[in-house]
């Protein structure tokens, strides 16, 4: 049975994508807290688009935290993502789904969701980027990331991509993509110069001490560039 999203929905998602900068993922209770002080931080210092990853709490826990996320992405007008996991994105009204390379395939993740919904993905490397853009509309993601740019601890394992991939994506890549992966606002200009005209963090801001600021900061870094609102 389809999880469909609402209909209505789907053209002013794709406005937001359009038109979004800065992506903010977040657990659901960051360093043990409530969200709701953190996010609203974030968004009210600029972040267009929420992530809610968690792999460690419970499914109700999860669930509850996920409301407080579609209520303050509500009232910031910005886009509500959740990780890897359609049902729990319909479970919290979510916007879509985000997913690796080894998790839900885009066209499963848009079957259960409806073709409304907003579906990213993950990418590592050019072949990658390539397969994203290349592939057929029910397997074709919304948006991709592209990364890690640094090596980061939220991303073990994974080796570092550097700027370079960054330069190709922003010369190939046939959807729009995030930049991600050890970004602050002390590189978040380096990145941007590179080509990117769109980030993802983590600890950038949910680790700041002051979040909000930090989410005004990186959205600075695109003030030293002319972006164009679809670029």
């Amino acid at each position: 049975m389809s999880l469909a999203l609402p209909d209505a929905a789907g053209p002013l998602r794709r406005e937001r994508l359009r038109t979004a900068r800065l992506y903010f993922v977040c657990d659901a209770r960051p360093h043990g807290r409530d969200p709701e002080p953190l996010l609203a931080a974030a968004l009210n210092g600029g972040v267009d688009i929420v992530e809610l990853r968690e792999k460690r709490l419970d499914r109700h826990t999860t669930e509850r935290s996920g409301a407080t996320f579609r209520r303050l992405c509500d009232t910031y007008s910005a886009l509500f993502i959740v990780n890897d996991d359609p049902a729990l994105a319909q479970a919290c009204d979510a916007d879509g789904v985000h997913v690796g390379q080894d998790d839900t395939p885009v066209s499963e993740a848009r079957a259960a969701l409806g073709a409304d919904a907003i579906i990213g993905l993950s990418t590592h490397s050019e072949e990658q980027i390539a397969a994203a853009g290349d592939a057929t509309p029910d397997g074709r993601p919304d948006y991709i990331s592209v990364g890690p740019v640094w090596e980061t601890p939220t991303k073990e394992g994974r080796s570092a991509v550097g700027l370079g991939l960054i330069r190709h994506a922003s010369q190939s890549a046939s959807v729009p993509f995030f930049a991600i992966g050890g970004i602050d606002p002390s590189n978040a200009a380096e990145v941007v110069g590179s080509g990117a005209t769109r980030l993802c963090v983590v600890r950038a801001i949910r680790d700041a001490e002051d979040p909000g600021a930090a989410a005004a900061a990186l959205r600075r870094a695109f003030a030293r560039r002319e972006v164009a609102p679809g670029g």
